[in-house]
């Protein structure tokens, strides 16, 4: 098995329990009550739903961020006809 096969492994895994442990805290939050996690089984779903939420918001935040930041960063292209004139010049001198 080469690193990269273990890596994809462990990732696997390790996203594999998390989905599972999500799914079982949102369908039986009970189980965090009975361990004595968290009070009530209310606070239990809401915080179960608004951290994923949280987290997609604040990733397509910064890729808008980013996008933005590259496209004010970016010098913008030559004309086209700018290109074309200095392709013809090149054409005509090689002849």
């Amino acid at each position: 098995m080469s690193k990269d096969q273990a890596i994809g492994g462990v990732i696997f895994i390790v996203c594999l329990l998390i989905a599972i442990f999500y799914v079982v805290t949102l369908f039986y939050p009970q189980w965090m009550v009975d361990l004595k996690l968290a009070k009530d089984t209310s606070a239990v779903q809401f915080w179960i739903v608004a951290v994923p939420v949280f987290i997609a918001f604040i990733a397509v935040m910064a890729i808008g961020a980013w996008i933005g930041w590259t496209m004010a960063t970016t010098p913008p292209p030559k004309p086209i006809e700018e290109i074309t004139s200095e392709t013809k010049e090149e054409t005509e001198t090689t002849q």
